[in-house]
């Protein structure tokens, strides 16, 4: 498979950023993991090879792989997340940034708490300004299960003030084996960062592990997604 862009997921050693980037790389990306320093950087390569030997990554600084990244992912707690854009705001300029922050606040991460901005994407575009493309994804979707050769049944939402860079994103999801949807301006990425917390609660009942949205009402999907998502090998 030939190599696309570059993706750099900034924060990777979680199972969010992990897990895109193993469905990532089988897609055909390149795959970069930055971190505070090398040290840690060098610390989730390891671990992301251990689990998947297959998924070739380079490690670097979170500033060198924000620079080295045609796509930049963000997988920080919310408490890190202006901090590490901060660090890395010029070289985002011209770029898609997608933002999976949740804004959880322990220990009452069940309930919805959202930050004075109205969401943590719309804080985001705030910060870095219109040089950079906010997107807004991933915030419902089991982190564990993209590790893992699945089929995901949960739908991905997707804001951001660019409809271009939306359908970019969109694209990428299908590609990691999820279906996306326009969710409109990053202003609505609240409803899906909210919804967490709602996912959170029902998860606690215990009639399901990795409760997720899913949208209906798609019959004539063939004709308006006719690449739909496929399932990836992960052998």
């Amino acid at each position: 498979m030939s190599t696309k862009e570059t993706v750099a997921i900034l924060g990777g050693t979680g199972d969010l950023g992990t897990g895109l980037a193993i469905r990532w790389s089988k897609a055909g990306y390149k795959i970069v993991i930055g971190s505070r320093t090398q040290e840690k950087a060098d610390e989730a390569v390891a671990a992301l090879k251990a689990l998947s030997p297959d998924t070739p990554a380079e490690a670097m600084e979170n500033g060198a792989a924000a620079k080295a990244g045609d796509i930049v992912v963000l997988t920080v707690p919310a408490a890190h997340q202006i901090s590490t854009l901060d660090a890395v705001k010029d070289d985002l300029k011209g770029k898609i940034l997608i933002d999976v922050t949740v804004p959880l606040v322990p220990p009452k991460v069940g309930t919805v708490q959202m930050p004075e901005e109205g969401s943590a994407g719309k804080r985001a575009q705030d910060f870095l300004g219109e040089d950079v493309h906010v997107v807004s994804a991933f915030q419902n979707i089991a982190a564990h299960l993209l590790q893992q050769d699945v089929q995901i049944e949960c739908d991905v939402l997707v804001a951001g003030n660019s409809k271009e860079a939306r359908a970019r994103i969109i694209e990428m999801i299908g590609e990691a084996g999820m279906n996306g949807w326009h969710a409109g301006p990053i202003a609505n990425a609240a409803a899906a960062e909210a919804l967490t917390s709602i996912l959170i609660q029902i998860n606690r009942s215990g009639i399901v592990s990795h409760s997720g949205i899913k949208i209906i009402g798609q019959e004539h999907l063939a004709r308006w997604i006719p690449n739909r998502p496929k399932r990836l090998t992960f052998a």
